[in-house]
């Protein structure tokens, strides 16, 4: 038997390696290596200095990886793309496609990482310790459990479970066969269920998000992989540009090109917590750390919905008539539960849950214009638009949860609507902070937020979704009640009781702090150079 190997060797298929350009690649290496060396300072690193370590490599490999992306994005080549010019190109063998969408959302997801793991960061509000408990594997309230924070124990793997987790964004961004999305979507998706059930407070309800999160996550992807093998049935590829060309060479729509996409959209719709996939989002974004809450806001509903994008506009455009009706209808659903479900809440995360449910809405607005085109002077292209959006959305959101961290009481943060009453007179600052964000999400003019919802619903009505302007503008009268009521409760309403607590913020809350504000006032004053470059770079390389 050993003699025949080397004839079968020599006999067998000669594979070529597959050509990679590592330039083109730099931020998403960049960001694997900050993960693995995180793993690395989990054992070598002596614990009483691994926190910060922790803190200090992933911050600084977020910052480094946005350099490397505005490195690529200067060296992306012009092609001609259609009609308009695209900037990048394919690469690994056609696995992945580094453009202009996917270089942008690369610099969003350095921008969001940075600071959420600055918040990762903060250890001021538990007498030195962080908000991740010391020991996931202690059962909660037990003398173990007790046994660790008296040793000052502190989850330190909380940062590269989030590096590895932006590794998997960034590839789920740019990826350009289902097969690599699928395994994205997974690289991103587990180190999220294990962050959400972590919490150092609420340690119960920590667990049980974490495992609705699994759960529901699981079924989602089954739904993904089952539709990306109807995808190669149909296509007899799972390259992005061959199941284009497969589409656009049929005359009719099947059933089982029909079924394809209607099961991938169920996996990325659920990423994006768009109605009715929606269900885990409140209480998710409840139990899980408040850090980790607006990173997942922030990162996960950028990569997901530019992994849609791709999706819908590289994959199946030639089917377009297909797949438009079924988001306009989940936009119009989405935008109205989303918008009324929230005025009813009492808990200030779930409100800004089902705020991002409508705020999913808005963007499938956007999206479901598939307006291409150039800018006009009035509209400018979906792409472009959510890009916008979503950097908008995603640095207020940050924000948000950044300042419910620092409203507290003697249990430590207390999120009950009635307990930020009086706000306004305890902290002026903070109030205004979040008032400031309060309004971007409502749209109000001068602000990030009023911009973007300008640029989604323009380029909606170019696209002729003019009836989903419409319903849209009406969801966001609905939404600016529940928060003004907010702003009202801070500023016009006297304190219950000893009325709200504010603890000293610490260095890194309060940076990101002052910076969310910071860019969501200047994306509304001065909006036009980041709505160039989205116009510029708002083009799939197919």
């Amino acid at each position: 038997m050993i003699g025949v190997l080397p004839s079968v060797a020599a006999a067998g298929p000669d594979i070529p390696a597959v050509d990679l350009d590592y330039r083109q690649l730099s931020p998403l290496i960049a960001m694997g290596a900050v993960a693995m060396i995180g793993l690395i300072v989990e054992v070598v690193v002596p614990r009483r200095v691994r926190f910060g370590t922790q803190a200090v490599v992933a911050v600084l490999g977020s910052i480094i990886t946005l350099g490397l992306t505005v490195w690529v994005y200067l060296g992306l080549d012009e092609i001609e793309e259609g009609r308009w010019p695209a900037l990048g190109s394919t690469g690994a063998d056609g696995a992945v496609t580094v453009d202009g969408p996917g270089v942008l959302t690369w610099a969003m997801l350095a921008i969001f990482g940075a600071l959420a793991f600055l918040l990762f960061a903060e250890r001021s509000f538990h007498g030195g310790l962080s908000d991740f408990t010391g020991r996931a594997a202690d059962a909660p309230g037990s003398p173990g459990e007790a046994e660790a924070t008296k040793a000052r124990l502190e989850h330190t793997e909380v940062f590269p479970l989030g590096t590895f987790a932006l590794v998997g964004m960034m590839l789920f961004a740019v990826s350009n066969d289902l097969i690599t999305m699928f395994v994205a979507l997974e690289v991103l998706s587990l180190p999220l269920y294990v962050l959400c059930g972590v919490a150092r407070r609420r340690r119960l309800i920590s667990q049980e998000a974490s495992l609705k999160y699994f759960l529901l996550g699981a079924f989602a992807s089954a739904f993904f992989l089952y539709g990306a093998a109807l995808a190669y049935g149909f296509a007899g590829s799972v390259n992005f540009t061959e199941i284009d060309t497969a589409v656009s060479a049929r005359g009719d729509s099947g059933v089982m090109l029909l079924a394809a996409i209607g099961l991938i959209l169920v996996g990325l719709l659920f990423k994006v917590g768009a109605v009715p996939f929606h269900s885990w989002t409140p209480d998710v974004y409840q139990g899980a750390p408040t850090a980790v809450t607006g990173f997942m806001a922030a990162a996960t509903k950028a990569a997901a919905f530019v992994a849609m994008l791709r999706v819908l506009f590289v994959a199946f455009g030639g089917s377009s008539w297909d797949w438009r009706p079924i988001l306009w209808v989940i936009a119009v659903v989405t935008m109205l539960l989303g918008s009324v479900v929230a005025i009813s809440q009492t808990d200030v995360k779930r409100m800004l849950a089902y705020s991002s449910v409508a705020h999913a809405g808005f963007i499938l607005v956007g999206l479901s214009g598939a307006y291409l085109g150039e800018t006009d002077g009035l509209a400018i292209s979906s792409i472009s638009a959510v890009l916008f959006y979503l950097l908008v959305y995603g640095i207020g959101s940050i924000g948000a949860f950044a300042i419910v961290t620092v409203v507290r009481d003697s249990a430590g943060e207390t999120t009950h609507l009635s307990k930020w009453a009086g706000l306004g007179k305890e902290s002026p600052w903070l109030a205004g902070a979040f008032a400031v964000l309060m309004l971007s999400f409502a749209g109000i003019p001068l602000t990030g937020g009023f911009i973007g919802k300008w640029a989604v619903f323009s380029a909606a009505w170019a696209g002729d979704a003019w009836l989903l302007v419409v319903i849209g503008a009406l969801c966001s009268a609905i939404a600016a009640y529940f928060y003004v009521r907010v702003i009202v409760l801070m500023f016009f309403t006297d304190p219950v009781g000893d009325g709200p607590t504010v603890a000293v913020a610490g260095v890194a809350t309060t940076v990101v702090i002052a910076l969310t504000v910071i860019a969501t006032i200047v994306l509304g004053v001065v909006p036009g150079p980041m709505l160039d470059l989205a116009q510029h770079a708002g083009v799939f390389v197919r």
